[in-house]
Order: structure tokens, then sequence, then C-alpha cells
């Protein structure tokens, strides 16, 4: 499927929408939360049961991400979107035959695997492009698509919320909330295929708004040998740590909250939960746009810094005070979801620094296989925790301050990652670089990832 060249003259402030399209949608994924405690009630599930389909969507997000990645880069952002769109919206429906038939291994096929597909292609499916009109602020552009993703759950949180109080909480309302989640994500996800372009060979740097895809300049590296030099590595580590602390919280995000105030004056409502997931989604979305900008202007190393080290700080905060004050919960909670979200959005950008844009796009695609280890590593973590901590007789905040005390450990091992992150040696660099697949005015002279 061959994306259209944009032609002369079109705006580069049309391709963010086309990303967002995709991204709101697939960051649906963050608000699954809301439909846990309704699974564990209608299925019989524990609270490790639950987050499965979470746990493998992001495992496999990572893994298509990985080993799809070249292919996105040599068949363009459409046919990209295009894949995410199928398998996204086919998870969801797989999803509504497993909640109406109480059949709980096709909730995970269909949302975690199959949607996880979906959630992968999808999300790496713009960057390269967007790096390609945006040169003079990586950062910031792709913060805007990404931030899409974190803010998927801000419109997913309520509107699954509400879903479920309308159709019931029962395994036939969850199916009917699937199938509607389903429908509409495919509908919306369409306006990105139709609208993504390619900027055309004729585009020139700083003329009305337009492409500004000059000559690659500085190092570049390709997919093969990126993932052979020590800063992939480095900021592979970074990328997990950062990703774990920040999922731990996002995943078990309403029943978390409603656990920490549970034997307080003013317990914690279900509706009251699911908006607490609702501000965080806003705090990560945030995050994106605002820290992975604020990179361009500081650097990707010192933004990584305030997202490692102010991190482990906040984790440290809740631990031993969050229970005495919901705003300073909240508060902290929403800073490590800034910085969560930050640490997606900057990814991209800093990689552009570390390889150039030669392959960037297959280059990122390699690194989110740091999020399907931490998409396994931060629910496993807090649930498996909060679990055995229940079981040995105890409850709210003590549930998770043993897990709060390894995030916090995290935290500081991707801090001393992203201070051994260097150069690249010229060794890796790849002389003179064509263009990358997604250029596919030139698609007959692609290289290998």
């Amino acid at each position: 499927m061959r994306p259209p060249v944009a032609p002369t003259g079109w705006s580069r402030w049309l391709v963010p929408p086309a990303a967002l399209s995709v991204h709101l949608s697939i960051g649906q994924a963050y608000a699954w939360s809301v439909f846990k405690p309704p699974l564990e009630s209608a299925l019989g599930l524990s609270g490790t049961q639950s987050a499965l389909p979470f746990q493998l969507g992001i495992v496999m997000l990572g893994l298509s991400a990985a080993f799809g990645g070249t292919l996105v880069e040599r068949n363009g952002p459409r046919w990209a979107m295009t894949v995410a769109l199928v398998c996204f919206s086919s998870g969801f429906l797989l999803s509504a035959l497993g909640a109406v038939t109480e059949q709980y291994w096709l909730i995970v096929l269909g949302y975690g695997f199959v949607g996880g597909i979906g959630l992968g292609i999808g999300y790496i499916s713009p960057v390269s492009t967007l790096i390609k009109w945006f040169p003079d602020r990586p950062g910031m552009a792709t913060g805007i698509a990404i931030m899409g993703f974190g803010g998927g759950a801000l419109i997913a949180s309520p509107w699954s919320a509400q879903m479920l109080e309308s159709f019931g909480a029962d395994s036939g309302g969850i199916a009917a909330a699937f199938l509607v989640h389903g429908l509409v994500y495919a509908l919306f996800m369409t306006l990105g295929v139709v609208l993504v372009r390619v900027p055309g060979k004729e585009a020139r740097p700083g003329v009305r708004g337009t492409a500004q895809t000059a000559t690659p300049t500085g190092p570049q590296v390709s997919a093969e040998q990126a993932i052979r030099t020590p800063q992939f590595w480095c900021l592979w580590l970074v990328l997990c740590m950062n990703v774990t602390a920040g999922i731990g919280i996002l995943e078990k995000a309403a029943p978390m909250i409603t656990d920490f105030f549970q034997d307080s004056s003013t317990p914690v409502t279900a509706s009251a939960a699911a908006g607490f997931v609702a501000l965080l989604s806003a705090a990560n979305m945030a995050g994106r746009i605002g820290w992975s900008s604020a990179s361009d202007l500081v650097g990707r190393k010192n933004v990584y810094r305030l997202y490692l080290g102010a991190g482990a700080v906040m984790y440290l905060l809740i631990a031993l005070y969050g229970d005495a004050s919901k705003p300073l919960f909240v508060l902290c909670a929403l800073v490590i979801l800034s910085f969560y979200g930050g640490g997606f959005a900057t990814a991209p950008a800093y990689l552009k620094d570390l390889f150039g844009t030669y392959q960037v796009g297959a280059i990122h695609g390699r690194l989110l296989t740091a999020w399907s280890l931490a998409g396994v590593l931060g629910p496993l973590i807090v649930n498996w925790v909060s679990d055995s901590q229940e079981d040995a007789g105890k409850h709210g905040p003590a549930l998770y301050g043993l897990s709060f005390t390894i995030m916090i450990g995290l935290l500081v091992v991707g801090f001393v990652a992203n201070e051994l992150i260097r150069p690249v040696h010229a060794r890796h660099h790849v002389p003179a670089p064509r263009e990358p697949a997604d250029d596919t005015a030139d698609r007959d002279h692609q290289q290998p990832a």
C-alpha cells in the first residue's frame, strides 16, 4: 500500500492529526484498569489474572514493533495504520465474544495478542514520518503524536465506565462495551489512514510550514548496527525502568486509590476512581508533549535525569505519606505519570540524536522491546506483591509498600544507565545514507535494516 506523497505546499501540520487519530484510539490500553473489577467479579479472577490481557498486549506491542519496524519503514505509514486498525479493532471483537461466552482465554487472545499487535504497529506507524516532516523539532513532533497514546484513556476511561454502568457490569455488559469500542475505534482510525502523507523530494526546509526534509546530517546508523552499540542498550534499560515504574501505578490505578483510602473518613468511590484514571491519563498526555518539547531545549539526557531522579522521590513520598493526604497521593501519581509519558515521547528524539534519521523508525521499534518487558514487570510486581500481602492478612496502603520500594530501586538503575550514554562511535556510522523506506518516491533503492 503506497502512501500518497504530499504535493508542493502541503502543510506538515496535517500529519500530526493523522498520527493522533491512531494514537488516541490505541491509547485505550491505559484505561484497562476500569475493566479489572468487573472482570474479576463476573469471571471470578484474581488481580493478577485480570491484568493478563493488558500485560500480553504490552508484550505484543514491543515485539510487533521490533519485528515489524523494518516493514513499517519499507511499506510506509498508511500500510502500518491499516494493519493497526484491523488488529486493534479485531481484538476488541474477539474480546466481546470471550466476555459473552465467559471464555476468558478469548479475551486474553483478542485484547492481549491480536490487539497487542495493533498497538505495536500503530504506535510506531507515524514516528519516522513525523521526524522527516519536523527535523527542526523532533521532540515536539513525536510528542504531539505520542501524546495521543497517553491521552487515549482520558477519553476511554469515563466512556468505558459509563458503558459499564449503562450495559451492566456482568459478562453481557462487558461484551457490549468491548463491541462498541471495536467498532468506534475502527471508524476513528480510518481518519489517519486517509489523511497521512509522506514528504516529497521537492520539499524544502522552512517554506511556509511545509516539509523540512534536508539531507541528513550528523551520525547516521543503521538498525542492525544500532543494536550492537552500548548506547542502544543503555537507553533500552532507561526506557524499561521508567516504564516499569509508571505502568505499575497505571495498570492498577483504580483499585489502588480505593485501597489506599478505604479506611479513611472519605473512601474513594468507583466513579471517583475512574476519574483518577482519567487524571493520570491527562498527566501522561501532558508529559508527552510538555517534557518532550522541553527536551528540544535542555537536551535528552537532562530531561531523563528528571524523569528518573524526581520519579524516585515521588514514589518515596507516596510510600511514606500517601495514605495521610489524598492531594499528595494524587499529585505524586500525576507527576510520575507525566514522567512516564515524557519518557516515551522523548525516546524517538533521543534515538535521532544518537543514531540519526536513517532507519530511526526501525531502531525505535527494537527499542520498544523494553516496553514489552516493562509491561510484564510493572503489573506483575504491583499485583503479585498486593495479592501476597492480602493473603498475609494486610490491607489498604500496606498492600503496596514493598512494590513501591522496588520501583524506587528500578528508577535508580535507570538513572545510572542514562549517565553512561555517550555519542556513538564513528565505526558504527553509515556513510552517505539514502532516505529510509518511508519515502516511497525512492522505494526501489531501499537498503534492508
